[in-house]
């Protein structure tokens, strides 16, 4: 898929940069505007395991609030507490493993296993998270939420829920 021109411009002014190893807008608002990007695995012969870029301005402040309150600590708090989530974050992190290596191109993969980093990128998943039970950013598991569904981001569409019902 082929970013134009006006995609490009559209997720620099949203990064607030030239973007590094851009692929695709993997998801866009209804607008046409990118929420969330797709990035390279191999970016200036460096393993990048974060494969979803959140854009969205709305959401990324949302996400920063509820991140600054504490957010994280609680969810981390439930999985702890919940082997069944613990369970379902760890198949999210293994299929999101299997997403980015589809991505990998013949080229990008023989690159990849030249440079010593398959292991890095089949070891890492969501966000580039090595500890499969652990919260480390929200952004990053909202942004893979949005192109695949995972536990995580249900947990925080369910609290956001939650929250704009007491309002």
């Amino acid at each position: 898929m082929t970013i134009s021109t006006v995609q490009k411009e559209q997720v620099a002014a949203r990064l607030g940069r030239k973007p590094r190893g851009l692929r695709a807008i993997a998801v866009a608002d209804e607008r046409g505007q990118p929420r969330v990007i797709r990035v390279a695995s191999l970016v200036s012969g460096k393993p990048f395991p974060t494969l979803f870029w959140l854009l969205d301005p709305a959401l990324n402040y949302r996400i920063d609030q509820d991140e600054a309150g504490g957010l994280i600590a609680r969810l981390q708090q439930r999985v702890n507490e919940d082997t069944a989530l613990q369970a379902s974050m760890v198949a999210d992190h293994e299929a999101h493993i299997r997403l980015r290596d589809g991505y990998l191109s013949p080229a990008e993969r023989e690159s990849v296993g030249e440079l010593g980093y398959t292991n890095v990128l089949q070891q890492r998943g969501i966000g580039g998270i090595a500890d499969f039970q652990r919260i480390r950013c929200l952004h990053t598991w909202y942004a893979a939420h949005l192109v695949v569904p995972n536990t995580i981001g249900r947990l925080l569409d369910e609290y956001w829920a939650a929250c704009d019902v007491e309002h």
